[in-house]
């Protein structure tokens, strides 16, 4: 058989070139560049030594095994912690952390259904595991001027139907930090699970040039901990670990059965066959960068951060929300700012998008207690982010969306038809989407604020359908 190579090679260069740039720091969110080539180079051929090799026996690969140990060996030390597997991305170690803590809580005499008890800033793979593992997702209120947890309101919630807790370091909307050793201690007392959900903070906090609270498996009562590899480690996507304070806690996340006339199936994660060139290339990345490496790449990250939140601070109209832990930022309007002097955080985005840069949009929520989130701008700051180059395009962007009133929300809903079906079928849900301008190839709208308000303005299910239809069309043939 004869191939054409180079042809399809730069079929494959064409698709790319439409995506966002995935290096130089003008994308503040989704990918994690260290600025440094000859790391990527050394990743990928890392991770091409491992293409062939399965992932799911480190029996019969056994270089599988050694990654695998020298990873976790590392993670273990810095982050605490008796044991624990690298898996597929932080989706799958939060996935695994939920069923983990389920079915000891189940072994523990739990019945009915149990509740994962977490602030409404928890990432959306707990709500996404509650659904899968017959849970209750109990979103706890955050303070809606910081983005903050009060402790006491976890705590207030804890029963003997609380299969597991989740904290965050930090939550991901607003860089909060979560009173991890409180409501770990909490947890301990009441004999509860707890989760630190580190998968943005995992591999940059400890590093941190600046004080942070304690929030690793170091603190008394965290039973696991999650943290991405792929994200401030530097890996390709999908790498992670989940760590466990117990060799005991981490054999329960395992599934295996002999109940079958095939091979003994042992799985520690959900996936069974697996790649482990992203395995091969975190190890690569922690081999070359080393605890020295690590914490010349967050000092980076931090002066960048530092930078931006000065400056965000100082744009008449915005404001930085609370007090953000790591290099993220929530960028929200300024409300003590006279209206015709603010600045919308979406139209501000779509500004600086113009300029060509990719900031993150948010949507508000009305918490459980009828308050609501601000919408922000979200931005997660690495250690190519230029902040030299990015504030005067921010301040312009400010400048150019001052006073500019935010998108009115029932405006955009009286675009759709008055009465929507109760449910949804795919032709549909694909009619409504046209009607949006959003139809072919799921392509999104220059202007994404009008987009973002009709994600508040609609009912959940009814946005969340939506928002199916557009991503199953984008990649239908």
């Amino acid at each position: 058989m004869t191939f054409d190579d180079a042809a399809i090679l730069a079929e494959l260069d064409a698709l790319r070139a439409a995506d966002a740039p995935t290096h130089g720091g003008r994308v503040l969110s989704y990918v994690y560049d260290a600025g440094m080539p000859q790391l990527d180079e050394l990743a990928a051929e890392a991770a091409r030594r491992m293409q062939a090799v399965n992932g799911l026996d480190p029996t019969t690969f056994t270089s599988v095994a050694a990654l695998e140990r020298d990873v976790l060996a590392f993670a273990l030390e810095t982050l605490g912690g008796a044991a624990g597997t690298v898996t597929s991305g932080g989706t799958e170690s939060c996935l695994l952390a939920v069923k983990t803590a389920r079915d000891l809580w189940r072994a523990g005499g739990g019945s009915g259904i149990g509740r994962i008890v977490a602030p409404v800033t928890a990432h959306a793979a707990f709500r996404k595991a509650a659904e899968l593992f017959d849970l209750r997702f109990d979103g706890v209120p955050v303070d809606p001027a910081t983005g903050t947890l009060d402790a006491s309101a976890i705590t207030a919630r804890l029963g003997d139907d609380v299969a597991l807790v989740v904290v965050s370091a930090p939550s991901y909307p607003f860089a909060a930090m979560d009173p991890i050793a409180d409501v770990a201690a909490a947890c301990a007392a009441s004999g509860i699970s707890c989760h630190v959900d580190a998968c943005i903070g995992g591999w940059i906090l400890p590093f941190w040039p600046d004080d942070v609270p304690e929030w690793t498996l170091r603190v008394p009562g965290v039973t696991s901990l999650s943290a991405d590899l792929h994200k401030y480690g530097y890996a390709p996507k999908g790498v992670s670990v989940l760590l466990h304070a117990t060799r005991d806690r981490q054999r329960a996340q395992y599934f295996a059965t002999t109940d079958w006339p095939g091979y003994p199936v042992v799985n520690p994660t959900l996936l069974g066959s697996k790649s482990a060139g992203a395995l091969a290339a975190a190890w690569a990345i922690i081999r070359a960068l080393g605890t020295d490496g690590f914490r010349d790449l967050a000092a980076r990250t931090a002066q960048a951060t530092h930078a931006l939140s000065a400056a965000i601070g100082g744009i008449e109209g915005l404001r930085v929300v609370g007090s953000p832990t790591g290099p993220l930022l929530a960028v929200a309007t300024d409300e003590q700012a006279a209206p015709d002097r603010r600045v919308d955080p979406h139209h501000w985005s779509d500004a600086a998008r113009a300029a060509g840069w990719m900031l993150q949009q948010q949507p508000g929520l009305v918490q459980g207690d009828g308050t609501r989130l601000p919408h922000t701008t979200h931005l997660t700051v690495t250690p190519v982010t230029d902040a030299a180059a990015l504030v005067p395009d921010l301040v312009a962007a400010a400048d150019a969306a001052r006073g500019v009133p935010p998108v009115d929300a029932e405006q955009v809903r009286q675009t759709l038809p008055a009465q929507l079906p109760a449910t949804l079928d795919a032709d549909t849900a694909g009619a409504l989407l046209q009607g949006m301008g959003l139809g072919g190839g799921g392509a999104l709208p220059e202007q994404m604020a009008p987009f973002l308000a009709l994600v508040e303005a609609l009912p959940h299910p009814v946005v969340e359908r939506l928002l199916v239809e557009l991503l199953a069309r984008a990649v239908e043939p």
